[in-house]
């Protein structure tokens, strides 16, 4: 796990659960928790293997982002 081919080819990193993929958001009950999404476009493929951290992920970036957006969603449950 953590290399797929569909819809393109993409490579899962470790997320804050610890494992490798997408786990949806968890927050605690209560008051609404505040997510923080960013996404980055960057001018080449990044070189990273299945369940690399987010540091090396941030690390292979660097030099290569060209446009970037950030955004915030509440969510509670």
């Amino acid at each position: 796990m953590g290399q797929i081919s569909e819809p393109i080819e993409a490579v899962q990193g470790t997320n804050d659960f610890g494992r490798v993929g997408y786990n949806g958001p968890c927050p605690p009950p209560g008051t609404p928790h505040c997510y923080h999404l960013r996404v980055y476009g960057l001018d080449s493929k990044l070189d990273l293997s299945a369940g690399s951290a987010r540091i090396d992920l941030e690390d292979a970036m660097e030099g290569h982002i060209v446009q970037k957006g950030e955004t915030e969603a509440a969510y509670g449950r």
